[in-house]
């Protein structure tokens, strides 16, 4: 039996991993709470010369093909799984920590145990995870196909909504569920908000976050089961979301609450009749936050329901963007006011140059002197 590799160092923390990447160095241990390590962060860890990584998170979970470990692991580095291990609690910036086989110890005394990730285990999981991955292809294609045969009707005929009071006509809507990213991509989307005013429509709760940032649904749309009775009270619109077989448990909890609303029924998930709505009452645009998904996010969830999704976005897919994308057209915008400031400092020093240079301040009085002589 091996003699298991042991190595000290300094603890180096931080559950963001392209920041602590920056500090890093040959003799420090790096921990992270980085679940799914992926490819480009595992490439930093290796380039900034760290010899053991700890991660309080499983770097691979097998919800998908990640290369991300096995990268880390053929750069040289040791890589020690401890999933739930609460060394963030435990380890300070800085202290010396010492790593065993999978174990880490402080002073001696055990910290946490783990286990190591060796590359023949990671090379084996990820043929395994590229297989299921086309196995689980093919049974979406087969569901999607099914889906069309028997709802294609939303893409070759509209879809019938009762009218709202809102309208959607020729503006933006901006389309809110909870999903990958949400609280991000609202908080760097205000710009888009305060410079376009659109519709808004929150998906469940959906409508929660909206309100935490200040915005305020215009409609609500869901079966209304995630979604707190203070939104549900907030003066937005709501359309309930029936299932297939008519029922809409949605209706009778805005009933209890007082709260007046239309219910619609169409196959689906929520955010598909929230995309489809928009589309139908002939929004402009449609700006998506915690709607996109991944193709790791399409395989995750129920195949079915994914197909209608992806139908959907078949149908509203040439006016459909992702919040993302427009956030970081915003983050490089240059507002007005850094324009006005410059002018402002641009201006000022005009004055003042005029002022201390009796040259110049000659040249003014001359040049006022002609041009009202020109004019008069």
């Amino acid at each position: 039996m091996s003699t298991p590799i042991e190595f000290t160092g300094t603890a180096r923390l931080d559950k963001k991993t392209k920041h602590l990447v920056r500090r890093l160095n040959s003799g420090d241990i790096a921990i992270i709470d980085h679940r799914d390590l992926d490819r480009v962060s595992a490439e930093e860890l290796v380039e900034s010369g760290v010899r053991v990584v700890v991660n309080v998170a499983e770097s691979q979970t097998g919800r998908f093909p990640n290369p991300g470990p096995l990268a880390l692991v053929r750069g040289g580095v040791k890589l020690v799984d401890a999933p739930g291990a609460g060394l963030f609690d435990e380890v300070s910036d800085g202290d010396r920590v010492t790593v065993r086989g999978g174990s880490v110890f402080r002073n001696g005394t055990i910290l946490a145990s783990g286990r190591v990730l060796d590359e023949g285990e990671l090379d084996r999981a990820l043929v395994a995870q590229r297989a299921r991955v086309t196995e689980a292809l093919e049974a979406f294609a087969e569901n999607t196909m099914r889906y069309l045969r028997d709802e294609g009707r939303l893409l070759s005929e509209g879809v019938e909504f009762p009218a709202l009071a809102t309208s959607f006509r020729d503006r933006h809507a901006l389309v809110v569920a909870r999903g990958p990213g949400m609280d991000r991509d609202l908080r760097m989307i205000r710009p888009y908000i305060r410079d376009f005013s659109p519709v808004v429509v929150a998906v469940d709760g959906g409508a929660d976050a909206l309100l935490e940032e200040g915005v305020k649904p215009h409609v609500i749309v869901g079966d209304m089961d995630s979604v707190s009775d203070r939104a549900l009270k907030s003066g937005a619109e709501v359309l309930v979301h029936a299932y297939r077989d008519g029922g809409a448990p949605g209706a009778a909890r805005c009933d209890g609450l007082g709260v007046r609303h239309q219910v619609v029924s169409i196959p689906g998930i929520s955010e598909d009749v929230a995309l489809l709505l928009a589309y139908e009452k002939g929004a402009e645009l449609i700006v998506a936050v915690g709607t996109h998904f991944t193709l790791a996010e399409f395989l995750e969830r129920d195949r079915a329901g994914m197909s209608s999704t992806f139908v959907t976005r078949l149908k509203v897919g040439e006016i459909l963007v992702d919040a993302k994308g427009v956030s970081r057209l915003f983050s490089r915008r240059v507002g007005i006011w850094p324009l006005v400031l410059f002018a402002v400092a641009a201006l000022a020093a005009v004055v003042v140059a005029i002022l201390v240079s009796p040259a110049l301040r000659h040249l003014i009085e001359l040049l006022g002197i002609r041009l009202r002589d020109l004019f008069a």
